[in-house]
């Protein structure tokens, strides 16, 4: 560190204020896999885009919700205890007290425009695959920023060149540089990835974006001049549109066992999650191709109103739909809530 503080001013100039380097451990077995996956520990280390110098580190332990026990491999492979994720968070706790981490940590730098920051990790599975995916699963909504970051594979082959896959450790090493700590210990790989961070940009090696999640269409909702929701005027309600689904597939055009469920959204909650750092808004559902609407099956007066509704009942299915009829948990339909039915995407 003291070679990259004598080295300010005449390194490369980067975009970002600052990186902050992730690494998550996740729940395993021995020569298999577990579904799902869950993130047990969750470290980031904060690093100035400018010297390199290590700011800053944070780490919390996950209480996986669908496998609680963790496995003598996935034991022995983290370090982790049991004690350490009984005592955890949930991940969406673990996302917000790391944004409120990282927003006192970076508080009074950047410029006018805000803090310029970048996610930072050894390959592409721990944004694009594992909490992607958690997050999703379980309806967890998550700072912005995790939707795009850097794989450091891409400058280190840039700055040290060779080709092949070489693992975290052995890139430190090629780097002329020594592993500290515990392999496998989130904390002790993301801190280790931090250094060879340092080492790369010291080589003057441009660092920006290489992964990407696509964004989610917008919501689209159209009400027909003229009409109004049940309640309003007398004027009846339009009739919904229906979907026809293709025999042997999903809604989404897959088969019906690759369907996911559409991500809930949590409601708002205060505090730093709520500041400059925007979480992603819910994937709009998939459309598709409209048939001719059928005639309405009408169900009963709205509230006793002298206008006639239609029973609503948007429930998502695993490739499949719920029917329109009134049951359990419906309520009556209006404009405001699309079709009567929602398709899982």
């Amino acid at each position: 560190m003291a070679a990259i503080m004598a080295a300010r001013g005449q390194g490369l100039e980067q975009d970002f204020d600052f990186f902050v380097v992730v690494d998550f451990e996740a729940t395993c077995v021995k020569d298999g896999r577990i579904f799902p996956q869950e993130i047990i520990e969750f470290p980031a280390v904060l690093v100035d885009g400018a010297t390199g110098r290590i700011v800053s580190a944070f780490r919390r332990y996950v209480r996986p919700k669908h496998h609680p026990v963790l496995t003598q491999f996935c034991r022995e492979l983290t370090g982790i205890r049991q004690e350490d994720v009984d005592g955890g968070v949930e991940l969406g706790d673990a996302l917000w007290l790391h944004d409120s981490w990282l927003k006192a940590a970076t508080a009074g730098a950047g410029n006018k425009r805000g803090v310029r920051l970048a996610v930072v990790t050894w390959g592409d599975w721990d944004c694009r695959t594992m909490l992607e995916f958690e997050c999703r699963f379980k309806g967890i909504e998550k700072p912005s920023y995790f939707d795009q970051w850097i794989n450091l594979r891409i400058p280190f082959q840039a700055a040290l060149g060779g080709g092949g896959r070489v693992n975290l450790q052995e890139a430190v090493r090629a780097a002329g540089l020594d592993w500290e700590g515990r392999l496998h210990c989130g904390l002790d790989d993301a801190l280790n990835t931090a250094r060879l961070l340092a080492e790369i940009m010291r080589r003057r090696v441009k660092i920006t974006i290489t992964g990407l999640l696509a964004p989610p269409p917008p919501i689209q909702q159209k009400q027909q001049p003229g009409t109004s929701p049940c309640g309003g005027s007398p004027a009846l309600a339009p009739p919904p549109i229906q979907q026809k689904q293709q025999p042997g597939t999903s809604p989404c055009g897959c088969s019906p066992a690759l369907a996911l469920p559409p991500i809930q959204q949590q409601p708002p909650r205060t505090g730093p999650c709520s500041g400059t750092f925007a979480l992603v808004p819910a994937q709009a559902p998939i459309q598709q191709k409209q048939q001719p609407p059928p005639q309405p099956h009408i169900i009963s007066p709205c509230g006793g109103s002298s206008a006639t509704c239609f029973s609503y009942c948007g429930v998502a299915t695993r490739g499949a739909m719920e029917p329109g009829p009134m049951r359990s948990g419906c309520a009556n339909w209006t404009p405001a809530m699309g079709s009567y039915f929602l398709w899982s995407n």
